[in-house]
């Protein structure tokens, strides 16, 4: 049996937040793109899928949300309960598998950067079609199919697991393993699932990254690095 692309995360614990905290991608990329695709969050229920060390948790419970969140790894929940506290119920759970919430029990889902872990992602996204009331959203980010597929080469319609090795900030480095797919087969399980695509956001750097990271803001103005879709659980 091949490792679990979640254990990089309790290998990584601590050194991963910091990673995330205000590291290139994580920080200037993807967190304010998302954010800005997930819009206002006042009053709505919100699942935060796969919390990692809870920055979401944090911006969303900050938004007026009421969030729940969970994750695979035990080391990630740990430092998402000492970063919200109280603020939210976190649980261990898995993308992929099923998910200790009721149906319809939430307006908005919130997924960002792990549904390439997952195998079977048409399970994964059934389970959170689930638990989205009518008219309930799914946000969801993940790294670009096309750029996924020029950095490992090979058939651009394959579906395989493949590793690539991070820097951390922290020192060192941490081998993760994640699965590309054409944008196709990730769409299609989104249909599959019940979702209609809203919308398909191949963002852009936020400007602080500019300064933070100057050759990454140049690069990334020029291709993408990571997907977000908008999916709409429709109204019976």
């Amino acid at each position: 049996m091949s490792p679990s692309p979640w254990s990089a995360y309790d290998e990584m614990g601590a050194a991963y937040e910091a990673h995330a905290a205000d590291g290139t991608y994580n920080a200037h990329y993807d967190r304010p793109a998302m954010l800005a695709a997930i819009g206002p969050v006042g009053g709505l229920r919100v699942l935060d899928a796969a919390c990692g060390p809870g920055f979401y948790l944090a911006a969303l419970t900050a938004g007026g949300a009421e969030v729940a969140g969970f994750d695979a790894s035990a080391a990630m929940l740990k430092l998402a309960r000492a970063r919200i506290g109280a603020a939210a119920p976190l649980i261990q759970a898995r993308l992929g598998e099923p998910l200790p919430y009721d149906d319809d029990a939430f307006d908005l889902a919130v997924c960002a950067l792990a549904i390439h872990y997952v195998e079977d992602r048409g399970s994964a996204l059934g389970e959170l079609h689930r638990v989205l009331r009518p008219g309930g959203r799914l946000v969801l980010s993940t790294q670009h199919p096309t750029t996924d597929w020029l950095r490992k080469g090979g058939s651009y319609f394959a579906v395989a697991q493949e590793t690539d090795t991070w820097s951390l900030e922290t020192g060192g480095t941490q081998s993760v393993l994640f699965w590309r797919e054409p944008l196709q087969s990730l769409c299609d399980a989104a249909a599959d699932a019940g979702f209609l695509i809203q919308r398909v956001i191949e963002p852009r750097p936020a400007e602080s990254m500019r300064a933070h990271d100057p050759e990454e803001f140049d690069t990334l103005m020029m291709r993408p690095g990571f997907l977000i879709l908008s999916l709409l659980k429709m109204e019976v």
